[in-house]
């Protein structure tokens, strides 16, 4: 019973801090938006950037792997190839990525703000 009620009383302070950052975050936002910053925008172009790390990345790994001679090769699986690499790091980025896209927003928001 004393665990539950610890557990509990752990649960709603992760519920409170959670809750608060989403109020800083807001408050952040307006703060931004009066400031003439558009946060849509520097989401994007960071999102973009992650997507095409990811992508330049994963280029490599796929340098040794030899196309089927039968149903592959040539200049058209070379540009099918960076065209589905650039879309796994789209996808990559899209859903989480590795954290990138984050430190790139924060640095373009400082940056935003000396500038304003």
């Amino acid at each position: 019973m004393n665990s539950l009620m610890t557990s509990l009383t752990t649960t709603d302070a992760q519920i409170a801090m959670v809750r608060s950052q989403a109020e800083q975050a807001k408050q952040m936002a307006a703060a931004m938006k009066a400031k003439g910053i558009n946060i849509e925008k520097i989401d994007a172009a960071a999102r973009d950037f992650e997507a095409v790390f990811l992508s330049s990345m994963m280029k490599p790994m796929f340098e040794g792997i030899e196309p089927d001679p039968l149903f592959g090769g040539g200049n058209g699986e070379e540009i099918f190839q960076d065209l589905m690499l650039d879309e796994y790091g789209k996808n990559m980025a899209a859903n989480g990525g590795v954290g990138i896209a984050d430190m790139v927003r924060a640095e373009m928001i400082r940056q935003q703000e000396g500038a304003v």
